[in-house]
């Protein structure tokens, strides 16, 4: 049988041991997305380069002011450029249709006119329906799985954020979050 200064000892440890392991934590802070996911802001010790659910949402917001700004078709010109403003870093905007037709994208040119509503991503995600969804809806964040330009063309999670940017069309942008 433990004596009671031995299990006052082993609890008063235990309690040193928690505080210690809390106190050894990165300084960012974490914000739960609404699908669940984490996303980290930076804090002076972390690098200022990472992507932030807030980042993506002001670089959409951004970009829908640049098309309310100066109009759908020079929007739309900015949009497709690969080395654009609207371009940056793993960053880059996309735009659709209601009908799911792709009208703007500075990596996929080929797509541009295609109306992809029933195209799936990798795990079988109507993913082009769940954006557009959300925009309908005015914005909005969906998770899928698309391929990143940036490493290979391979296939990664990705949390997208759209908002409506006129009766007939909406944009987007997304942030890799590694291998699928």
């Amino acid at each position: 049988m433990m004596t009671r200064s031995l299990c006052l000892t082993i609890a008063l440890l235990l309690v040193f041991l928690i505080a210690v392991t809390g106190c050894t934590q990165g300084t960012g802070s974490a914000v739960a997305a609404p699908s669940g996911t984490l996303s980290v802001t930076p804090s002076p010790a972390m690098p200022q380069d990472l992507t932030t659910n807030e980042t993506l949402v002001a670089f959409v917001k951004e970009a829908v002011a640049y098309a309310d700004a100066n109009g759908k078709d020079a929007a739309l010109a900015e949009f497709n450029r690969p080395n654009g403003s609207f371009v940056r870093g793993e960053l880059y905007i996309y735009a659709y249709d209601f009908n799911g037709t792709t009208i703007a994208h500075p990596f996929n040119p080929e797509k541009i006119g295609v109306n992809r509503i029933n195209e799936t991503d990798a795990h079988g995600n109507y993913f082009i329906k769940d954006l557009r969804d959300a925009a309908e809806n005015g914005s909005g964040f969906v998770e899928f799985y698309y391929i990143n330009p940036a490493h290979n063309r391979t296939v990664e999670k990705k949390l997208g954020y759209v908002e409506k940017a006129g009766d007939s069309w909406w944009l987007g942008s997304g942030m890799y979050e590694g291998p699928a």
